[in-house]
């Protein structure tokens, strides 16, 4: 086991006021074990863990956490997009852009989820980000219920909101094939009380395919689905559980008619849960295959054959990752924080 010291870079910090300063802080339900809550706001304290000689090849002995921007209540959902990062934050209600360079994230949407809170919605914002093909925004809505795409000219579509008849509970995060096909998962977190919820008309929590219009559930057997990937080759569909009972990445065989088989543990956080804060959360996949997948303290990195490589710890529960710049630049939300990391491979599909 090889540990990297301490190694975060602070670059210009965002100079809004963190609201919560001097006040108890809630972190989202469901999605996190619950601990101790801190008066005063967290602090990032991130270091590299290396596990295995073969992530040197992914991650630079040498490599930096930088801090880009902070002050967020739940940070989540990265994307890039037009030399910006786009991430949500869930319970504000608010997309943000930070660019490199500048010293603050700006609003890039407000309201995200396409409604303002309510008692019955605990996160009514947006959540996973994606872009499309012809670079067009695709969001998961959690106050909508849906998953929508921004058009160019600023107007929302409205991709999916029921199945059979059903609205969603609150879609989390999306994965689009090179087909255009969109792969997305339905847990509760967006609803006041979870699976509840007065408003929850699906009897389970899914994960789905859109293609053509028409939505197919996938798998109705998981209890938490939340993060969602594909692999290089599009013939296996990764999916995170952010259950603490199982804390497990699930594979499964990716027919070309986009069904689904052979579901499988792909790998078990389980022995992880009492190495820092998280759960199975976020996901990603690199041109070599590799996951990056949030959970416990920080973003795991898994060899496509299951290994655990290593992991960013962030000390910091964390949403969600994904790659920008050239590509070989990944981008974590870390809770309040906006980090970045650089790697010597590439997303897939860059």
């Amino acid at each position: 086991m090889r540990r990297s010291g301490p190694e975060v870079r602070d670059c210009p910090r965002r100079d809004r006021p963190h609201r919560l300063r001097g006040m108890k802080r809630l972190l989202p339900l469901f999605l996190l074990p619950m601990f101790a809550l801190a008066a005063d706001p967290p602090v990032l304290t991130a270091r590299i863990l290396r596990l295995d000689p073969a992530l040197d090849a992914i991650l630079p002995p040498d490599a930096e956490v930088e801090k880009m921007a902070e002050g967020f209540r739940w940070s989540e959902g990265p994307v890039w997009k037009d030399g910006a990062v786009l991430f949500s934050d869930v319970p504000e209600n608010i997309i943000y852009e930070w660019k490199p360079g500048e010293k603050r994230a700006r609003v890039f949407l407000k309201p995200s989820g396409g409604m303002e809170a309510t008692p019955d919605f605990r996160e009514p914002g947006s959540n996973g980000l994606a872009r499309d093909p012809e670079n067009r925004l695709l969001l998961c809505q959690h106050g909508m219920r849906r998953v929508a795409r921004i058009e160019k000219d600023g107007t929302q579509t409205p991709l999916a909101d029921r199945y059979e008849g059903k609205r969603f509970n609150s879609p989390n995060d999306l994965a689009l094939a090179k087909n255009g096909d969109i792969f997305f998962t339905d847990p509760p977190y967006g609803l006041a009380n979870g699976n509840r919820s007065p408003l929850k008309e699906l009897p389970f929590n899914g994960v789905f395919r859109l293609s053509g219009g028409k939505v197919t559930l996938l798998t109705d057997k998981l209890t938490y689905p939340n993060g969602i990937a594909l692999s290089p080759d599009e013939k296996t569909l990764y999916v995170n559980v952010s259950d603490p009972k199982t804390p497990f990445i699930h594979a499964y065989d990716l027919a070309a008619d986009g069904t689904v088989a052979n579901q499988r543990v792909f790998f078990d956080m389980t022995s992880l849960r009492n190495t820092g804060p998280g759960l199975p959360d976020g996901l990603k996949v690199d041109r070599e295959g590799n996951l990056w997948t949030t959970g416990p303290n920080g973003v795991l990195i898994i060899s496509p054959a299951g290994k655990h490589l290593g992991t960013i710890q962030t000390g910091q529960p964390t949403g969600n990752c994904a790659w920008g710049g050239d590509g070989s630049t990944l981008y974590i939300t870390a809770n309040m924080f906006l980090v970045r990391v650089k790697t010597q491979t590439k997303g897939a599909g860059w």
